[in-house]
């Protein structure tokens, strides 16, 4: 897709609503097993949160929309699913998928759909590396829709602009759970900005966009070495 740009500045200002908030990454786990059903409140209790962005079929960007609270219900992001897992990955499991209330679909437009979780960088974090890592399958993606985990940082000192956009691509998956490991190294120039990792996929004219996730993880690396290799780092962690 051509001129990509991905737009979150807006969520920066939901950053001081969420309890947990402060100047310093923090541990992040989550199985989805303890999170009620139905309640439309589970995940938006757990702080995730969702953005929009809508391109043209050319790529070109439109607009942007949210942040909004994850929702559980609906044809909208995300939602807690039942009975997708295996051995390790339990009852409950999180679907993510396009924003199908988006009425673009219909105008062959791109809609972006981003479900996330979001920290702030502090001076403390400096020199660590922190590891995002989760379970998936593919679920119904279908024709031209895309999928990525991602971890990204912004600057809110430079409106908000992306200084780091890791991803993995979950695309094509199989439909068989695997595990899938992202990592960032902090340097000096990161000290306050946003963090964020999660989900997003692109997929236009109603076209099927779901991956399942489970067993999510945030966590801090005992080794701060920001030259270590991909493969190294996860064979000694995974």
């Amino acid at each position: 897709m051509k001129n990509r740009v991905n737009v979150f500045f807006a969520v920066a200002a939901l950053l001081f609503l969420i309890p947990n908030a402060s100047l310093a990454l923090w541990s992040y786990n989550q199985d989805f097993e303890g999170l009620a059903l139905p309640s439309e409140g589970a995940l938006l209790g757990d702080n995730w949160l969702v953005f929009g962005n809508v391109f043209d079929s050319g790529g070109n960007y439109l607009y942007g929309y949210g942040p909004f609270d994850a929702p559980n219900d609906g044809a909208a992001f995300c939602a807690i699913v039942t009975g997708e897992g295996g051995a390790e990955q339990g009852m409950q499991q999180l679907a993510v998928y396009s924003d199908y209330n988006n009425g673009d679909h219909g105008l062959g437009n791109l809609i972006e759909a981003n479900v996330f979780q979001e920290q702030l960088i502090g001076p403390g974090d400096v020199t660590e590396v922190w590891f995002f890592s989760w379970d998936a399958k593919l679920g119904n993606l279908e024709g031209g829709s895309t999928a990525l985990g991602f971890i990204k940082t912004l600057d809110p000192n430079a409106g908000f602009a992306t200084t780091n956009f890791l991803t993995v691509d979950m695309t094509n998956i199989p439909n068989t759970w695997g595990s899938y490991l992202l990592y960032i190294f902090i340097d000096p120039s990161l000290d306050g900005q946003i963090l964020q990792f999660g989900f997003l996929n692109t997929a236009t004219n109603y076209e099927g966009s779901g991956v399942i996730y489970d067993n999510v993880r945030f966590y801090i690396s005992p080794v701060a070495n920001e030259e270590m290799s991909f493969g190294a780092v996860k064979s000694l962690f995974r």
